[in-house]
């Protein structure tokens, strides 16, 4: 698991590291929106910010380097591991990065709705004072709702929202044959989105969806994007994803309530016998031929309609 670290240090010593990452064979300074100094190193990213004074260390090298390069002693490593790593679900990213999530992968009726949101330092402390956490923590769908519009208005955030509705989803599951595939498509789709938006931006985040990581990285690679990519579970504590996660929720819903006022039939979620007795009334009404403009027909669910 890739470890995070927020350190605090002062000019002097930021200026002294600055020198010796510079003399360090394997580090390479990098261009960072706000940043004193930035470097890339053997699976760790190191961002110095002046004006916080603060350190951000970064990736699966983390502990190395706070042992190797900080010269933390090992005895306060192992604390700084326990509690960095506790700490890590509780603080705001504020370096640059593309944070992607999706709703509706698990409703039988509906869009699969994939977002994805910039954040960087001048925004991270606006989205979470707008409430922004993984929208299945907030059950209101106006609250939602109110959180969505009030994202999309805040200086200096670019999102992507990208709702493919049941029928083209259909076309597209028969084309990849496989969920997985079909949600790496949608979300390297929404970061080539905002790679155009914020081409500077040098990493993105994602929750890690299938169980292979390859998988989106391929996807990915394909488009050609010079974006570091990271998944991780449970990646909506991060509020670039979490403002990702409210923006797909918001779309999805607003689809649902259209659609189920358009058409007169009830569109409740998930996928249990409530929901079959809801595709059974649509097919009474349409016929079985339009199931396919509102819901995903891989879902078992199908097959116990009559």
């Amino acid at each position: 698991m890739a470890s995070q670290y927020s350190i605090e240090l002062s000019s002097e010593e930021a200026v002294s590291l600055r020198k010796k990452l510079e003399e360090r064979a394997g580090y390479e300074p990098v261009e960072r929106e706000y940043a004193a100094f930035c470097f890339e190193g053997p699976k760790v990213n190191v961002t110095y910010y002046a004006k916080r004074g603060k350190l951000v260390v970064q990736g699966n090298g983390a502990d190395e380097f706070l042992e190797f390069v900080l010269l933390i002693n090992p005895k306060t490593l192992q604390s700084l591991v326990a509690s960095g790593r506790e700490s890590a679900k509780r603080s705001v990213d504020m370096t640059p990065h593309f944070g992607v999530d999706e709703s509706g992968k698990g409703d039988y009726f509906g869009p699969l709705v994939i977002a994805g949101v910039y954040s960087d330092e001048r925004t991270a402390d606006a989205l979470v004072k707008l409430g922004c956490k993984d929208s299945k923590a907030i059950p209101d769908d106006k609250v939602i709702a109110s959180i969505a519009a009030k994202i999309m208005k805040v200086p200096g955030v670019a999102y992507e929202v990208v709702c493919i509705g049941p029928k083209r989803y259909n076309e597209l599951y028969a084309e990849f044959g496989n969920l997985n595939k079909l949600l790496a498509w949608g979300h390297a789709r929404v970061i080539a989105a905002l790679h155009e938006k914020v081409p500077t931006c040098p990493r993105a985040l994602s929750d890690q969806f299938a169980s292979n990581e390859w998988v989106l990285k391929s996807a990915l690679a394909k488009r050609r994007i010079p974006v570091q990519l990271e998944q991780r579970t449970k990646a909506e504590s991060d509020v670039a994803v979490a403002a990702a996660s409210i923006l797909a929720r918001a779309r999805f819903v607003k689809w649902m309530a259209d659609t189920a006022a358009a058409s007169g039939c009830a569109m409740p979620l998930g996928c249990a016998g409530h929901v079959v007795k809801a595709a059974q009334a649509f097919v009474n009404k349409y016929t079985k031929e339009r199931l396919h403009e509102v819901a995903k027909l891989h879902f078992k669910t199908t097959a116990k309609i009559k």
